[in-house]
């Protein structure tokens, strides 16, 4: 069984893709993913069957207290986001412990996942600012929120920050890291990475002066064993700066997580699993991949060349060798058959998501490029859509398959302006349980960072919608609430 699950410390997940209907990759056949067979979602947290939307919105008031946050969940349904409601969930949600205080940053990371396997999603949360009693200002912590037919069951804080500062929240993810059924959830802090398992074990995973970078965080099956694995891109600033990705997985006879492989001077603002050359072996995606420190050595993000403006570093499952990562590829927007051009500050890559969008067996791949200018409208935004082929995200000829979203795209709502940061976040998630992947694509910046949601059902502009908080009823619409910053489905 291939396991995985997409978190990030600003955000796991998701974006969109063309004008008039999703091409079918350059291999798949001519069937239409429309007439796939639904499968259940675990990112159902009120139990109807469809995957629903975690936005955290860690800037906003609550009950007057600035930057307290919350999360907001939308939900799916027959007729996809933005036409089933929703709720939001603060620190005086009754079933959750604790109070919204100034800078608690409630949502700062938010991950929907079926922590129990009952076919129901808990909602994890991170509050790196939270003050914790006789551990100090911002240690931080970890909530999980139950979900249930109706609305949100208990609650709990099950990670706390040892000491002031410590930030626990600031990143989080969850998987089946030990293989014992249940899912197990790394928390990130200001300068570690820690683990809980299902039973209560505690551990750390990694201990380096971050200089205040969340690190990032995602898991997936990469060591080919049917278990799943923790991948983290983490910085260091002591003595000098550096940067690392590095891979552990579980070692049932030390009862703990192993160091099983690392690339070091690879900064990285997002991580992704998936299988896209469609081998059954999970490949890991280095999003706006720069290199750190230049050192010579193997270049660990691939060709400099291909770093500017944010690249792609492709890090390829198992071969027959049995080795992770032996085979790569790297692209950009400069890659033939990737829409654009690579500039300084377009941030490719800055936000991942990976669903099989056009139903070829195949994983693809959503981009966010934030810092993209769209005319000379700076910082507007996009997102692109990579289809894998048997070859990978890059084919046998070194090129590229994909399209490309942005407000100033026919069909989607809205209007591409400075600033609005679109493809900031991405997730993707069967959020009408037709069979087809849908995606949503956060716009902090829109309406003067008030920020916004777009959703493209089935992977299309057509019947795309801007979700913001004006349009959904939420608090306070015109304060800078950057709501679409942090995004989970699946």
């Amino acid at each position: 069984m291939r396991i995985r699950t997409y978190a990030a410390a600003l955000a796991t997940a998701v974006a969109a893709a063309a004008a008039m209907a999703l091409p079918l990759a350059p291999t798949s056949a001519a069937a239409a993913v429309t007439a796939a067979e639904p499968s259940p979602s675990t990112s159902d947290f009120n139990g109807d069957g469809h995957a629903d939307l975690a936005v955290g919105v860690p800037d906003a008031a609550v009950g007057g207290k600035a930057r307290a946050g919350y999360v907001n969940l939308l939900w799916g349904g027959p007729k996809g986001l933005g036409s089933h409601g929703g709720i939001r969930i603060t620190q005086s949600t009754p079933e959750l412990p604790g109070t919204p205080e100034a800078g608690d940053r409630f949502g700062a990371s938010a991950v929907l996942e079926d922590l129990n396997g009952d076919g129901i999603a808990e909602l994890l949360v991170g509050v790196p600012g939270e003050d914790v009693t006789g551990r100090g200002t911002d240690a931080g912590l970890v909530s999980v929120v139950g979900g249930a037919k109706g609305g949100p069951g208990p609650g709990s804080n099950v990670v706390t920050g040892p000491a002031a500062s410590a930030a626990y929240g600031l990143s989080v993810a969850a998987a089946d890291l030990t293989g014992d059924g249940s899912r197990d959830i790394v928390t990130g802090g200001r300068d570690k990475v820690v683990l809980r398992t299902a039973d209560g074990l505690a551990a750390t995973v990694v201990t380096a002066p971050m200089g205040g970078r969340a690190p990032v965080l995602t898991t997936g099956d990469f060591t080919g064993d049917g278990a799943a694995d923790l991948a983290v891109g983490y910085w260091t600033n002591d003595p000098f700066t550096q940067s690392h990705v590095r891979i552990w997985a579980w070692e049932t006879a030390e009862q703990a997580l192993a160091n099983v492989w690392n690339t070091d001077n690879a900064g990285v603002s997002a991580l992704a699993a998936g299988d896209f050359d469609g081998d059954g072996h999970d490949d890991l995606v280095l999003g706006e991949c720069r290199e750190i420190a230049d050192e010579n050595i193997d270049d660990p993000c691939g060709p400099q060349e291909y770093a500017y403006g944010g690249g792609l570093h492709i890090h390829y499952g198992a071969g027959a060798d049995g080795s992770f990562g032996f085979r790569r590829q790297t692209l950009n927007q400069d890659t033939v058959g990737v829409p654009g051009r690579a500039e300084s500050g377009d941030r490719f890559g800055a936000s991942l998501a990976v669903a099989d969008l056009n139903g070829d067996g195949r994983d693809d791949l959503v981009a966010g490029a934030p810092g993209e200018a769209i005319g000379t409208r700076a910082g507007a935004g996009s997102a692109t859509l990579l289809f894998g082929t048997e070859h990978g995200l890059v084919d046998a000829f070194g090129e590229g398959h994909s399209v490309v979203y942005n407000q100033g795209t026919p069909r989607v709502p809205g209007a591409a302006e400075a600033g609005d940061a679109f493809g900031a976040a991405v997730a993707a998630g069967d959020h009408d349980h037709d069979g087809a992947p849908d995606l949503a694509v956060g716009s902090p910046g829109e309406n003067e960072r008030s920020g916004g949601v777009w959703a493209f059902p089935h992977a299309r502009p057509d019947g795309s919608r801007a979700l913001t908080p004006a349009g959904l009823g939420l608090p306070d619409p015109k304060s800078a609430l950057t709501y679409g910053t942090t995004l989970s489905s699946h």
